[in-house]
């Protein structure tokens, strides 16, 4: 075929391999390698210090960079190691949800109501899955937002972290940690290490160490969490997490914490309640809501914002949250039987109580109730009644007759447990409310109240010894008195009288029986109250009185079981006991008592409308007053003083103690009948013409000159008439107040300190 322009057109090879082909022609011939080197400009050597300078920096980069990678590898398996180290060690999720050392004490009231708890109490388990939801998103929310993206700790949080401490003039890993749920949880667990009592002296020391920060606790933190993400699932370690995390009010875990605050389970909690449980994880103890629930809402509503934020909650419901905070459960919000729960946790076995491994309930005699009475009643006369800026101190002792302590106070302000507490561990002389032991002698021996003693000068000679004169309060004597009038008005000398012959072994004796453990004075003074001794003792001492003269000893606790037991471990640990003075005695001394209130030193204790019968007592130097009395439902015993045994400042028994002890036994009778006192004024074996004739004014008519009436002629009892023996010298007497003090109290209307 002819070709355009003549002769052979170009061959198929020509075509690809042309040099140089036309505008538009086929591809480019490859170069060969020799033609590449050739095409390829030469490297230019750099000489000079430049080149020196340039070739060391790339051997270093060079040498750097093969050192770094194989110590990388290194620590990779280094860190692999240890990583599977812990892995292996850590146990199944179920065994590591309570792994308290000690249990818990759940009090319950006589209603059978919690008033109190002591321990850490752990509610039982709960998961991740069946908490509430909110609970679940709040805890994410708050403690670590990234935890479902994170492979245990999280190197944002933690530069984060270290950026916050430094602007806050702290070290690097002092304050804020970065530390993710994963990391909170290696704490809890102690990264492993199991408490050991030889090793640390308590579980919050124990606790405390494990808590402690540093470059190296962080660094073992690091291949722990890694371990626990690989051991477990997420849902898992918030499990643990939800059940180990301490919540402050010895609540440990979630459920407790719910059940503690809300009286409801982890299961129930709504959104506000949700965010102040979770709350409490930045600061258990200052966010606790028994301590300060405006604090607590103020940071649960910071939680609810953080929850908004991330989506858990709608613009609706946190403002619904925000608008209804949480509410403590009533058990929560009541503060009041603290002192009472102590002294439970004193009467009970320390193995069930203060060391207990077991969660125990200990069913008690507390009636909240009464308990409020009292504390308000102790809140009204200190706060209308003291001077301002008084550190005067106070205790109060409800009691039924058997011995049953229905409330208590040990102090005027809100206790922390373990505080001190006066109604039981303050151990103060008595004064002049130990006179009806005397009384209760000569009464159990036959004399009545209507026989007589002499309220005359007395001299007791001692060899070698001081001679011992007590002195009347008033500085004044009676002469011949009847025993009433000497109780009732609490002349000294009278009282002196009738112990030394009746026998100071006899009065000791008695009020030992009676329940007054401590040791007794041995001199004439014991009859003064010299001796020393606690609220609830003497409260339970006058409790026999009141039951008729048979001992009783003082209890709160009333059924001890284990948590879930039916069957109760033990019972009451106190009652009636054994009979001190006979029955007929018991109801001369109330008679007698009862006389304390109409006409004597306790006038500003009288019930109207309703019996009472009760003792003031002061003691040398005014360091101690007391009003100890009862009425036919409950015994009352109040205490006032200085924490350092300093003297009060116009404070006598018949001035404000026996004005809280009316402000007590007007509020915890209210609504009760008046039951009238069982007492009598008996015959007396040794003069029955001494009974005070009806005709005859008695002797509360401060006029009439009841030692100077004819009707009072009849002998005296020999036992007051022999001359007394001789006795040891003891210390100085105590001393009560008399009428004219009252009297010139009430006008003066002088207030203690």
């Amino acid at each position: 075929m002819a070709v355009k322009g003549g002769g052979r057109g170009p061959l198929v090879a020509d075509k690809r391999y042309k040099s140089n082909p036309a505008p538009g022609g086929g591809p480019k011939k490859p170069k060969s390698p020799a033609r590449k080197a050739a095409a390829r400009p030469a490297r230019r050597k750099r000489t000079g210090p430049m080149g020196g300078v340039i070739g060391v920096f790339a051997f270093l980069l060079r040498a750097f960079w093969s050192i770094t990678w194989r110590l990388g590898a290194v620590g990779a398996a280094v860190l692999a190691g240890v990583i599977f180290y812990f892995y292996a060690q850590l146990p199944p999720v179920d065994t590591l949800l309570d792994a308290r050392a000690r249990g818990s004490v759940t009090m319950l009231d006589r209603e059978g109501k919690v008033f109190a708890w002591r321990g850490e109490t752990y509610g039982g388990s709960v998961t991740a899955a069946t908490v509430s939801t909110y609970l679940h998103d709040a805890v994410v929310a708050t403690e670590d937002k990234r935890f479902y993206r994170h492979f245990g700790i999280s190197p944002r949080g933690i530069a984060s972290a270290v950026s916050i401490n430094l602007a806050a003039g702290r070290g690097p890993l002092e304050g804020n940690g970065g530390s993710t749920i994963t990391q909170q949880v290696a704490k809890l667990l102690c990264l492993g290490v199991d408490y050991d009592p030889s090793q640390w002296k308590s579980e919050a020391d124990y606790e405390s160490d494990c808590r402690r920060g540093g470059i190296w606790r962080k660094v073992k933190e690091v291949p722990f969490a890694m371990a626990m993400e690989l051991k477990y699932s997420k849902e898992d370690i918030l499990t643990i997490y939800f059940n180990r995390a301490y919540l402050g009010a010895g609540a440990r875990g979630f459920e407790a914490a719910a059940q503690r605050y809300f009286g409801k389970s982890a299961k129930e909690v709504n959104p506000a309640e949700a965010a102040m449980l979770a709350g409490l994880l930045k600061a258990p103890s200052t966010y606790a809501p028994t301590g300060n629930l405006d604090r607590a809402r103020g940071r649960a509503s910071v939680v609810i914002g953080l929850m908004q934020d991330q989506g858990y909650l709608t613009r609706t419901e946190a403002d619904e949250a925000r608008a209804n905070p949480a509410t403590l459960s009533k058990a929560a919000a009541q503060k009041s039987g603290g002192f009472f729960a102590d002294w439970v946790m004193e009467t009970a076995p320390d193995f069930l109580a203060r060391d207990t491994t077991e969660d125990v309930i200990i069913e008690t005699t507390l009636d909240q109730a009464l308990q409020k009475a009292a504390e308000e009643a102790l809140a009204y006369v200190f706060e209308t009644k003291l001077k301002e800026g008084s550190k005067a101190q106070a205790a109060i002792v409800v009691m039924s007759a058997d011995g049953a302590v229905r409330a208590m106070v040990g102090g005027r302000n809100v206790p922390n447990a373990g505080d001190f507490n006066r109604a039981t561990q303050a151990l103060r002389q008595t004064g002049s409310t130990f006179k009806p032991f005397v009384y209760a002698v000569a009464l159990d021996l036959g004399y009545s109240p209507n026989d007589y003693v002499e309220d005359t000068p007395l001299t007791l000679k001692v060899p070698g010894s001081p001679d011992y004169k007590p002195q009347n309060y008033d500085k004044t004597f009676k002469g011949t008195i009847t025993l009433t009038q000497a109780l009732a008005e609490s002349r000294n000398v009278p009282a002196v009288r009738v112990s030394e012959a009746v026998g100071r072994d006899l009065v000791r004796k008695v009020a030992t029986d009676f329940g007054i453990a401590s040791n007794m004075a041995d001199g004439p003074s014991l009859a003064l109250g010299a001796s020393e001794s606690t609220l609830i003792e003497m409260t339970g001492a006058f409790a026999g009185i009141l039951n008729g003269g048979s001992s009783v000893t003082p209890y709160g606790l009333q059924e001890l079981r284990l948590n879930g037991e039916e069957e109760p471990l033990f019972g009451a640990g106190g009652g009636i006991g054994e009979r001190v003075i006979s029955e007929a005695a018991a109801h001369g001394l109330t008679y007698m008592m009862s006389e304390v209130l109409k006409s004597g030193t306790g006038k500003r204790a009288v019930l109207k409308g309703r019996d009472a019968a009760g003792k003031t007592g002061t003691t040398q130097g005014a360091r101690d007053a007391w009003f100890v009395g009862f009425t036919a439902d409950y015994v009352v015993g109040v205490w006032m003083g200085n924490d350092d045994n300093s003297p009060l400042t116009g404070v006598t028994g018949g001035g404000l103690p026996a004005e809280i002890w009316h402000e007590v036994m007007v509020r915890v009778h209210e609504g009760l009948p008046n039951t009238p006192l069982n007492m009598d004024i008996p015959a007396s074996k040794f003069a029955p013409s001494a009974t005070q004739p009806e005709d005859v004014p008695y002797y509360d008519d401060p006029n009439a000159p009841v030692y100077d009436n004819p009707a009072y002629d009849a002998p005296l009892p020999e036992a007051y008439t022999d001359p007394l023996p001789l006795a040891d010298p003891g210390a100085s007497p105590s001393s009560d107040e008399d009428l004219a003090e009252q009297i010139l109290r009430e006008v003066i209307g002088t207030v203690g300190n």
